[in-house]
């Protein structure tokens, strides 16, 4: 497949590195670094969920009427 493309500054150096050590060109040289990327493991991390204490004095089990409570404190005044 042919098709036109721009390369950051970075990427064209490593491509130009890479033609010149390997003695290969420019299109084979795009193609191994694409390769390359594709095969790397993707990074993962295991999601932690983190608590903490709030001092919270009140009984939150209800939602109904921990809605209620915070309709009120949004209705008043600042």
């Amino acid at each position: 497949m042919r098709t036109t493309i721009t390369l950051a500054d970075d990427v064209a150096a490593a491509v130009e590195q890479l033609r010149r050590s390997e003695g290969i060109g420019v299109s084979e040289a795009i193609n191994h670094l694409v390769r390359e990327g594709l095969a790397k493991p993707k990074p993962t991390s295991q999601y932690v969920h983190q608590s903490y204490d709030m001092g919270l004095k009140m009984d939150v089990t209800n939602i109904g009427e921990v809605l209620a409570l915070l309709d009120e404190l949004d209705d008043e005044p600042d």
